[in-house]
């Protein structure tokens, strides 16, 4: 039987073989417009987000959702099902008294099965006659007035503040004026952080997790070297221009790096500029401008570890503990014969590295060699490694203290410094 359609006249008061009307609003438009209401009721079991529409002629309910409740249709008459955008579907099946509780007071509805991309259930206009509600769009609040019942008000969720946007090219201008920007990471401030003394195995080794490199690493099985293309001459560029905030960070970590013993003064004729690039943390790291040095630097084929490789390895381990060294890179020093083309030039004068720079081309595969090297014994039996980062992995708690214990060990006798507060402890799991 082809379904039938409804007259103007009928629209009004739509029934099963007339055409209902639906209005169709997004979840993202519902928090932003005063006149929707979403997730205002309960089912009696499992509970599917549910908004009352009083733009809605019948109410209906996404056939999945039905499922996964467990409720039984039964067939209708076929009708149409009007869209705003001049689209419509055609109703077929019906879920008859569909328990729908307002805060304790249960009430039954007839729920048109109906494909939404939106919504699980839209509770519509028969449903909230029956109910006896009166809608106040403007306040967002449902009042509904059972015979002989006290009156029931419900409350609509408030629209959640809209954040402040500026365009692309008006944040262009502000950056190039030297407005500070940062992105964000967000945190759980809530979720608490253990102490390192609360720890177990890894507070005996409070002296490997300092709050800062305590000077130049020690002398190491390898040192940074750079090697560059034959024939290559030296190269210099002068500084960048940099904003008041950033020439003071600039002076900051000039006094730090010096204090450290990372840098000193310099007559290299080799000179690059610096930047800055912020961390995750909010802080900021100070980088050489690298591709003076690494567009003429002899690339290492030194092979770097597959992911999937070292995930393979973790096959039936119940315990992890991740550990990230402080500033990895400064750890190893550079050969000092190397250490003139790593010179950078900024307004407060003319230096040069002593330790390695992360952003340079051969820095990771140098560390990685570094850091197998002094795991070699224990590579692939409970620990893994990528470039600074250590996984050590056990079947057992037993093993894993064990473990753990000789890696703190190696690293304190190796002088190889971590950051506590970006380490992970005893974990039953890890995120690839």
């Amino acid at each position: 039987m082809p379904p039938k359609k409804a007259t103007a006249a009928q629209k009004g008061n739509s029934t099963a073989g007339d055409t209902s009307r639906i209005q169709r609003v997004t979840r993202s438009r519902t928090q932003s417009m005063p006149e929707t209401m979403p997730q205002s009721t309960s089912s009696a079991s499992s509970p599917p987000p549910e908004a009352p529409d009083p733009g809605s002629t019948l109410s209906y309910i996404f056939p999945l959702v039905a499922n996964r409740i467990g409720i039984e249709s039964e067939p209708i008459e076929p009708f149409e099902v009007a869209t705003p955008v001049g689209d419509s579907v055609i109703a077929e099946r019906v879920y008859k008294n569909y328990s729908v509780v307002i805060y304790s007071r249960h009430t039954l509805a007839d729920l048109i099965e109906l494909d939404m991309a939106d919504f699980d259930v839209i509770i519509g206009m028969d449903w909230l006659t029956s109910c006896f509600a009166n809608v106040d769009c403007g306040e967002k609040l449902v009042l509904f007035q059972f015979p002989g019942e006290p009156v029931i008000e419900w409350k609509g969720n408030a629209a959640s503040p809209r954040g402040k946007f500026i365009s692309y090219l008006k944040a262009r201008k502000m950056v190039r004026k030297g407005c500070i920007y940062h992105l964000v990471r967000v945190h759980d401030t809530e979720a608490e952080v253990p102490a390192l003394q609360s720890v177990p195995v890894v507070s005996e080794f409070p002296d490997i997790f300092p709050d800062d490199l305590p000077g130049l690493p020690p002398e190491r099985e390898v040192d940074f070297s750079i090697d560059v293309l034959s024939g290559t001459q030296p190269i210099s560029i002068p500084p960048y221009r940099m904003a008041p905030a950033e020439l003071e960070e600039l002076k900051e970590q000039l006094r730090d790096l010096l204090e450290k013993g990372f840098i000193r003064p310099s007559t290299s004729p080799w000179g690059a500029p610096v930047l800055f690039v912020p961390k995750k943390d909010g802080t900021w790291r100070m980088c050489i401008y690298s591709q003076v040095v690494n567009n003429i630097t002899v690339k290492y084929r030194f092979p770097m570890p597959r992911l999937d490789d070292l995930l393979y390895k973790l096959s039936g381990a119940q315990l992890f503990s991740k550990i990230d060294l402080r500033s990895g890179y400064h750890e190893l020093k550079v050969k000092e014969v190397d250490i003139t083309k790593i010179a950078f030039r900024t307004r407060y004068g003319h230096f040069e590295f002593y330790v390695m720079s992360f952003i340079l081309t051969n820095a990771p595969v140098a560390f990685m060699d570094l850091m197998k090297r002094v795991f070699k014994a224990y590579l692939d039996l409970f620990i893994i490694i990528f470039i600074y980062d250590i996984l050590v992995y056990s079947r057992s708690e037993t093993d894993h203290a064990e473990y753990l214990r000789i890696v703190l060990r190696t690293l304190q006798d190796r002088e190889l410094y971590d950051k506590f507060s970006k380490c992970e402890f005893w974990l039953k799991s890890v995120a690839s």
